[in-house]
Order: structure tokens, then C-alpha cells, then sequence
């Protein structure tokens, strides 16, 4: 019983932190780019880098859900 307790809040908080970093690199990156229009390019790139990596983190939080409800 507490396997689904341990999966939904893995995966719940992960959720949450994965959207509360996505959503402040986009924020700064939108301010980055209006502060230097012609730095937008690498900015952007830098800004896709790092969503990848605060999704990894989401995707690692569904691996270990799955392998708690897999016990």
C-alpha cells in the first residue's frame, strides 16, 4: 500500500519541481532576450540545455515510480 503512496509522490513532487523550473528558466530567458535582443540565439540554446536537464529529473521521478509499483 504505501508502494502507490511512494509512487504518486514521487512523481507529484517531481512534477512540480520540474514545472517550477521550467517555468522560471523561461521567465529569465523572455527577460535575457528583451534586456539584449541580439544575444537571442545563445540564449535560446543555453534555455533548451536546461529545460532538458529539469526534465530529466521529471523523467528519472516516473522511472522510480514505476519501479515502486513494480515490487
Amino acid at each position: 500500500m504505501l508502494n502507490y503512496l511512494g509512487a504518486g509522490l514521487a512523481i507529484g513532487l517531481a512534477g512540480l519541481g520540474a514545472s517550477i523550473g521550467i517555468g522560471l528558466v523561461g521567465a529569465r530567458t523572455v527577460e535575457s532576450i528583451a534586456r539584449q535582443p541580439e544575444a537571442a540565439p545563445t540564449v535560446r540554446v543555453t534555455m533548451i540545455i536546461a529545460i532538458a536537464f529539469v526534465e530529466s529529473i521529471a523523467l528519472y521521478a516516473l522511472i522510480i515510480s514505476f519501479l515502486l509499483l513494480a515490487k
